[in-house]
């Protein structure tokens, strides 16, 4: 009789979208056979209590107990879920212009990386930022950005770490991340450090990064003693002591109380150890808003918290890179 109910129920979860149980719990179909029957890995749903994460190996998708997302991704195991980009480019809107009108150009830095740089027209001596893209890679939205910091008086230059390649999928995205390793992506941030030094000599230097970029924007920290500012966007944290002691320059950080790769406990966890090895530090919380809020092109995006993040933003490098 078991059995029989047992077939009868996974028959069920083959053929419906979702079920009932007596307790009223939804229960949804595996993440594999959602997406076989055409649902967008972004919107796979969970059976109630679990939670949707991608698996960093094959970039399918998986659903696991809440209490497991934390430990996963910071074992690498898993990245957490996000939504496809919807190539909607609003910075305009968004993100304020300085004064200074900006001259762009494409450079070739590092093997076959072409970065993105963008500085004032008007010659002068500018501070300099290092900005490091989402795992989409160096879109135009990225390109953007640099125009809008660098309109601020910086010479701003948005990194490659793709070699070229940029992601309009999730699942485009999982697979160019997972397809380098991390010691390319610091030799490639510290080679572009390099680069603006010789070519423009400013006194100071800072970063930038969201999501993927964000966790970049820490390891240039942890692995580039040249930095005098970072500012990291929702990436991805460590809370070693040793570690971080090694930063000896202010830290901004942006995130988000929805975000369940790099939830509310860990983020205040890096603050409190920042502040135990006496790293000058602004560590925001976003209240509402989840992973990627930041982001005009994609679906999360949160108007208000953006702009604040902006302004924060740009009240920090004035701050520390002036």
């Amino acid at each position: 009789m078991k059995s029989l109910l047992f077939g009868i129920f996974a028959m069920s979860l083959l053929l419906l979208p979702q079920i009932y149980n007596a307790d009223g719990i939804a229960y949804f179909p595996p993440p594999l056979k959602q997406i076989q029957q055409g649902t967008e890995p972004s919107k796979v749903t969970c059976t109630e209590g679990l939670e949707l994460v991608i698996k960093f190996s094959n970039g399918q998708p998986a659903c696991i107990k809440p209490s497991s997302v934390e430990k996963l991704i910071q074992r690498g195991w898993a990245i957490h879920i996000l939504p496809e980009y919807t190539n909607q480019n609003n910075n305009s809107e968004i993100f304020t212009l300085g004064e200074f009108s900006v001259e762009v150009t494409n450079v070739n830095y590092f093997q076959n990386s072409n970065g993105y740089l963008a500085k004032p027209y008007e010659n002068g001596e500018y501070p300099a930022i290092i900005m490091i893209h989402e795992w989409w890679g160096l879109n135009d939205n990225i390109r953007d950005m640099a125009e809008k910091l660098a309109s601020h008086g910086y010479v701003v230059f948005a990194v490659d770490l793709y070699d070229g390649q940029v992601a309009t999928t999730v699942n485009e995205a999982v697979q160019l991340r997972s397809s380098f390793e991390e010691q390319y992506w610091i030799e490639n941030m510290n080679v572009a450090t390099q680069f603006i030094q010789e070519q423009y000599s400013p006194e100071k230097i800072g970063s930038i990064g969201w999501c993927f970029g964000g966790q970049q924007s820490l390891n240039l920290a942890l692995n580039n003693e040249e930095m005098d500012a970072t500012v990291i966007y929702y990436g991805r944290l460590i809370t070693e002591p040793q570690l971080l002691s090694s930063i000896n320059w202010p830290i901004l950080g942006i995130f988000a109380e929805l975000d369940q790769g790099i939830p509310p406990t860990q983020v205040n966890e890096f603050e409190s150890v920042l502040n135990e090895v006496g790293i000058v530090n602004d560590i925001h919380i976003y209240p509402g808003v989840d992973h990627a809020f930041a982001n005009p092109s994609g679906e999360r995006h949160a108007p208000e918290a953006a702009m604040d993040a902006w302004e924060k933003t740009i009240e920090f490098f004035e701050t520390n890179l002036r």
